[in-house]
């Protein structure tokens, strides 16, 4: 993401909040400084929220890292409906390899406000990290968010 995305843009326009927008800019201008690493869970929480709490459908998106995990790109990869998203693991290694990642963050929104994982979740995570493991890509953490309370950390609760 260069700065911030279209769909981003036009939500913030839709709802006149130009504050969220402002913060989007200026903490991908950060993330992005020689040097700056994404070095705490609540850093990551923090911009993750600002990218996903407000979706109206489930998102799926990652955080592509180089190796020392400074953020490559922010990118939504798919994106479903009220309940659900179909993500393809074939499709995010060949992103990855695209971005020479080392790392990866996983994020997806849940917008019916739980944050819990299902089965479903954990299952996906497993799978993405296999499969980007033959290729070397760290799976570092996946994160869900769930409307303004604080992002789940999979690795905090041991499922990852």
């Amino acid at each position: 993401m260069t700065a911030v995305d279209s769909s981003t843009l036009a939500r913030t326009r839709r709802r006149g909040d130009a504050t969220i927008l402002r913060a989007l800019s200026i903490l991908n201008a950060r993330l992005r400084e020689p040097g700056e690493c994404l070095q705490s869970p609540g850093q990551v929480r923090a911009f993750l929220m600002l990218h996903l709490a407000e979706q109206e459908h489930e998102v799926f998106a990652a955080l592509f890292l180089n190796s020392q995990n400074q953020l490559i790109e922010y990118r939504e990869l798919f994106r479903g409906t009220l309940t659900q998203t179909s993500v393809y693991p074939r499709e995010v290694v060949k992103t990855a390899l695209r971005l020479n990642a080392g790392a990866v963050l996983f994020a997806h929104n849940h917008p019916s406000g739980m944050n819990e994982p299902s089965r479903a979740d954990e299952v996906l995570t497993q799978s993405l990290k296999s499969a980007l493991a033959v290729v070397d890509v760290k799976v570092l953490d996946h994160f869900i968010v769930a409307g303004r309370g604080a992002p789940l950390s999979f690795a905090e609760r041991g499922l990852l």
